[in-house]
């Protein structure tokens, strides 16, 4: 490995979208990373789909061979507040991380600029406000598969950073083992996790991964409750069948040898910040790295398909 910086000044924000707002949440979006900067943050890390919120407990109409107009209307709010990349949003939030002199990450709805496909997207942003990487989730899980396509393009993205190389994984994609080992060849030290799962079986899963990568676990999750959904949506029922508190969150950092560096937080908003000893990473790998001494490349190789 390369030599490392040392420390890293670290924001987790744990934060409620404005639902199907997208505007709204670009706002909220460069307030909560001023509030990051000011607390000296190096990398600040959101949510999956901060932008435009995550649409729990919604079919929009789906059930196997048909679909309803009112979901499609619903449907088409959701679209309509999902983001181009690069596009408006981007540019303001790549400007946002500038401003900050900090790294960036955020997950946003993605829409395709030539057809209609949504992609459930994280994106990284330098310190000079570059979009690095742009990462398509590659299975959207279960019934999201009705509202956003398979990932196309961008697969396993990397950011080189003074901390070494850091990526993310779009929540459940995390329980996909070769994606996983695909972050692991490249030397990843900063795995970024942006989800909403606030189970107890995610915090398990949490501490497993960062010892398997011996890299540190950044778990980003949202809070939000129901009475944040957008009035006059055509299917108000779904929303009314769901618990008060929809996400209660449970952001929070672990180390790479499973500890946690920051308690999971729980049902509220907050700026979870940390300092992360980076040299922890090439000396918990001593006995164990995972796609190093520790590998046997003569039995087992990985190969991915990314043309």
């Amino acid at each position: 490995m390369r030599d490392l910086r040392e420390s890293c000044r670290i924001a987790v924000v744990q934060a409620a979208p404005v639902m199907f707002d997208k505007a709204a949440c670009t706002v909220k979006a460069v307030e909560l990373i001023r509030a990051a900067a000011a607390e000296r943050a190096e990398l600040i890390v959101f949510p999956e789909l901060f932008i435009p919120g995550y649409p729990y407990g919604m079919t929009f109409g789906f059930t196997v061979g048909s679909r309803t107009a009112p979901g499609r209307k619903d449907w088409g709010l959701y679209y309509d507040n999902s983001i181009l990349v690069p596009g408006p949003e981007t540019e303001i939030l790549g400007r946002a991380a500038r401003e900050a002199r900090a790294y960036v990450s955020i997950g946003v709805s993605e829409r395709d600029a030539v057809n209609a496909t949504l992609y459930n997207t994280n994106l990284i942003f330098s310190p000079a406000g570059e979009l690095l990487t742009v990462h398509r989730k590659l299975k959207p899980t279960g019934a999201e598969r009705v509202v956003w396509g398979d990932a196309d393009r961008h697969y396993f993205p990397v950011a080189q950073t003074p901390w070494g190389p850091m990526a993310s994984l779009i929540c459940w994609e995390s329980y996909m083992p070769l994606a996983r080992v695909a972050l692991y060849e490249k030397g990843i030290t900063l795995y970024l996790s942006p989800n909403t799962n606030d189970n107890e079986e995610w915090q398990a899963t949490i501490r497993h991964i960062a010892i398997e990568g011996h890299c540190f676990f950044v778990n980003c999750d949202m809070v939000f409750t129901r009475d944040m959904y957008p009035a006059g949506l055509h299917c108000p029922e779904e929303i009314g069948r769901l618990p008060d508190i929809v996400c209660r969150g449970g952001s929070c950092v672990v180390d790479p040898y499973g500890h946690y560096v920051t308690q999971p937080v729980w049902d509220r908003e907050a700026i979870i910040c940390a300092d992360l000893d980076l040299t922890q990473v090439p000396r918990s790998r001593m006995e164990f790295d995972g796609c190093g001494h520790y590998a046997r490349p003569d039995v087992l190789k990985l190969t991915v398909d990314d043309r």
